[in-house]
């Protein structure tokens, strides 16, 4: 068991590991140099170097002493170079419902590419003609080793971790045609962290309470047992086509609660500030700009 919360940071303009503890978050680098043990530094060695990579890291959590705050840190995405970034949506009944879309016979995919990614107090800019914009609290799941053609039964074997999420989405451009790509792949769109909780920490991803406020204001607030198809399903899904690779990102679908479900629809605008929290995975917050 590692039970290891592990950052992305930027260090300068450059991208370091850290461990996220309780008392600050330890540069894994400046740690092996002080300790003499050697550590993987990035979140995708730690994924590619497996169980070596996470006793080295557990050993230098337990003989650090020298931590950063938080505020000092600038955080960038948890995983800033996942090779693939892919969506589920409509993968909540209720959301389904209130979207007046019809519940899903089997899932359904989109792509959010690296250009999405964005980090844990990170200003994501609104393109210049967008109107309709939404958030979408997340549970995303980090691959862990390649899966391809996996069972459900032995689907989660294959997950490393967990991590919040927000799928920013513009509305009017997402439905301008049936592919919705033009209205999710938007620069800083996808933003994850501000950690990469290991999935030992997390024994059942059906039953995690996740929320979304909006300037304070509570939007979203259901939990993942609503999932139409579970985090277990949609891996063995994605695996009978592709192979998935260590440090993919799934974002896994959004409850209840979005701007575009609700009668007055005030979409989000420059200076709103979102804050996305699921049951240990830790408080996501983005300001647009």
């Amino acid at each position: 068991m590692h039970k290891l919360k592990l950052v992305s940071f930027y260090q300068n303009d450059e991208i370091k590991l850290g461990i996220k503890t309780d008392a600050g978050i330890i540069d894994v680098s400046a740690a092996s140099d002080k300790t003499g043990i050697t550590a993987p530094k990035t979140v995708l060695d730690v994924i590619n170097e497996g169980e070596n990579a996470l006793d080295a890291l557990n050993r230098i959590q337990k003989n650090s002493q020298e931590m950063i705050n938080d505020e000092d840190i600038r955080y960038a995405a948890a995983i800033p170079n996942a090779g693939k970034v892919l969506c589920v949506g409509a993968n909540y009944r209720k959301h389904a419902i209130e979207s007046g879309l019809a519940i899903p016979e089997d899932p359904i995919y989109f792509a959010k590419y690296a250009n999405s990614l964005s980090g844990h107090g990170e200003e994501v800019a609104v393109p210049y003609m967008a109107k309709e914009v939404d958030y979408e609290v997340e549970l995303v799941v980090v691959i862990g080793k390649p899966a391809k053609k996996v069972s459900t039964e032995d689907a989660l074997d294959y997950v490393f971790g967990y991590a919040t999420g927000n799928d920013l989405s513009v509305r009017e451009l997402q439905f301008r045609s049936n592919q919705w790509m033009y209205g999710k792949a938007i620069d800083g769109f996808a933003p994850l962290g501000p950690y990469i909780v290991t999935a030992d920490e997390v024994p059942n991803p059906q039953n995690l309470n996740l929320k979304c406020w909006v300037n304070g204001e509570l939007r979203q607030d259901s939990n993942t047992e609503d999932m139409i198809f579970s985090v277990a399903t949609i891996v063995s899904d994605l695996s009978q086509i592709m192979t998935l690779e260590p440090g993919d990102v799934i974002y896994s679908g959004t409850p209840e609660g979005v701007i575009m479900g609700m009668e007055q629809k005030n979409w989000l605008k420059p200076g709103d500030e979102i804050v996305c929290e699921i049951d240990g995975l830790g408080r996501l917050v983005n300001k647009l700009v």
